[in-house]
């Protein structure tokens, strides 16, 4: 004689797919690690840009003669000492005080996000953009004319269309760097959104 199971004593199957469900990769331990070599990455990259941005303005204060061109490929690239109360072009040049609340304000929100990291590209960013908005807002606080009015050294002269310094080139290469992420669907956690979704 056969005795069929009853079905209210079987095991209940877990609700939803199995995409729902965490892998081995979302497993805590792991998830925690990886997170934290990203912040890692993040931090270095960030350390290395401000040291790299700050010695290079030493060094150009020392060797470079304010107002004297040094030309180093042609007139496309070459050496100009500056000390900028504005922005990039010396735009906002009479709110200086407005560029350190806004510079601030960017090493408050990368800080934040850095907490949600998830993708290496975007620990690259975050890491470019902590380095440079840190390396100018150093100047801003500590140069003259005064704490949180000091001006920019700025020395890399590109053409006759600017004059800037290492923590701008980190700045440009994170922003082209996040308009590439954003553009695969890439987010701060590390998921990917579908071209379905983006379209």
């Amino acid at each position: 004689m056969s005795i069929t199971p009853d079905a209210s004593l079987q095991p209940a199957e877990p609700t939803g797919s199995s995409a729902d469900r965490p892998g081995p990769l979302d497993s805590g331990p792991v998830h925690s690690a990886r997170r934290r070599r990203l912040l890692i990455t993040l931090t270095v990259l960030a350390a290395g840009v401000l040291v790299v941005d700050q010695l290079t303005k030493a060094w150009a204060e020392g060797a470079l003669t304010a107002g004297e061109r040094t030309p180093l490929v042609g007139g496309l690239l070459g050496l100009s000492l500056i000390h900028n109360p504005g922005a990039a072009l010396s735009i906002a040049t009479g709110m200086t005080w407005v560029l350190t609340i806004v510079a601030t304000a960017v090493v408050v929100v990368v800080v934040r996000a850095s907490r949600r990291i998830g993708s290496a590209g975007w620990a690259v960013a975050l890491g470019l953009l902590l380095g440079g908005a840190l390396g100018n807002l150093v100047d801003r606080f500590f140069r003259e004319p005064g704490i949180a009015r000091g001006h920019v050294v700025d020395f890399i002269a590109y053409g006759n269309l600017f004059v800037g310094n290492v923590a701008d080139i980190a700045i440009v290469g994170a922003a082209g760097l996040i308009i590439v992420l954003a553009l695969r669907g890439i987010g701060l956690d590390g998921s990917r959104e579908s071209a379905a979704t983006r379209g």
